[in-house]
């Protein structure tokens, strides 16, 4: 049985797994298409640029546009003085500020943290996950909030997100400029036709092919989080009863949307009624919640 200090030491090797694995995705994308025709590296300078300015857009105002698009409000502490104790003394613990408190006036069970350091953390809770869990419950769910500001989840994903869409791009303006094949005036004799069908390929279904592991990368820090908000309440049992609660009487969040799914601590789309297959995990923000409460489980 694993301790909580091995099990989040061996969540963070998985995630670093998975991170190399696709930096070296990208890296033999871009040789490749390098390799293909002299454009390739133009093109990728663009699209990288692109991304960049895109994400730091939303990196460093990301916060203020999730919580106005998701009708967030600042947390009354009168109101939801459990909410602000139970912030307050995790911050303490996880030695960072505490964060900003808001709500979402909804029945539905959930709640994310945003910003893009410690110094400029939110936590956001629905008014039903305030209402329906306890004390105890209350405050795993926070720590693991507090985890991914303090595992800097925010700045990972803003950089798996320009590399994604970096790959996205570079795949849609070869296809739609029709630029597979041709190769500079310099250049001996046509590309061998099975090299232009293996690009092709390869182009169409690269952007796929990030999607799915930037969403492993998510799936892998929802590990992460729940390990580090167990070692740092020291009670892995109260968040496995959280996410039971959640995982039973939840309900679809209809302030969610599909571009901030992977910001709350369960699918904000799925209801008590559904449940995800196998291979439709593949395609999902977040691991099947009995994956999660096994994996704490061999904490205790």
């Amino acid at each position: 049985m694993l301790n909580v200090y091995e099990q989040v030491d061996r969540n963070k090797r998985k995630s670093f797994l998975i991170i190399g694995v696709f930096v070296a995705f990208v890296v033999g994308f871009v040789w490749f298409l390098g390799d293909l025709f002299d454009s390739g590296p133009e093109i990728i300078v663009l699209a990288t640029i692109f991304s960049l300015l895109s994400s730091l857009t939303g990196y460093f105002w990301g916060d203020k546009i999730i919580l106005f698009s998701s009708r967030a409000k600042p947390a009354s502490r009168e109101r939801y003085f459990n909410f602000y104790t139970a912030a307050e003394n995790l911050a303490i613990a996880a030695q960072i500020p505490t964060p900003k408190l808001y709500v979402i006036e909804s029945p539905a069970m959930n709640a994310f943290a945003t910003g893009r350091d410690p110094q400029h953390a939110v936590v956001c809770a629905t008014t039903g996950l305030l209402d329906k869990l306890n004390k105890s419950e209350l405050e795993a769910v926070i720590a693991h909030e507090i985890s991914h500001i303090v595992n800097y989840d925010i700045l990972l994903m803003t950089v798996v997100a320009v590399l994604v869409g970096m790959i996205t791009l570079v795949s849609d303006w070869i296809l739609r400029a029709g630029r597979l094949g041709s190769r500079s005036d310099d250049d001996e004799g046509p590309i061998n036709p099975l090299v232009l069908i293996t690009g092709l390929v390869m182009i169409v279904l690269a952007p796929i092919i990030a999607k799915l592991i930037q969403l492993a990368i998510s799936r892998q820090r929802e590990f992460l989080a729940d390990a580090s908000a167990a070692k740092l309440t020291r009670q892995p049992q109260a968040l496995i009863s959280a996410l039971e609660k959640l995982a039973h009487f939840n309900r679809p969040l209809p302030q969610a949307n599909p571009a901030i799914a992977h910001l709350f601590i369960v699918n904000p789309f799925m209801g008590k009624k559904r449940s995800l297959r196998r291979f439709a995990t593949l395609f999902s923000t977040h691991p099947p919640i009995e994956e999660r409460i096994a994996a704490l489980k061999k904490m205790l």
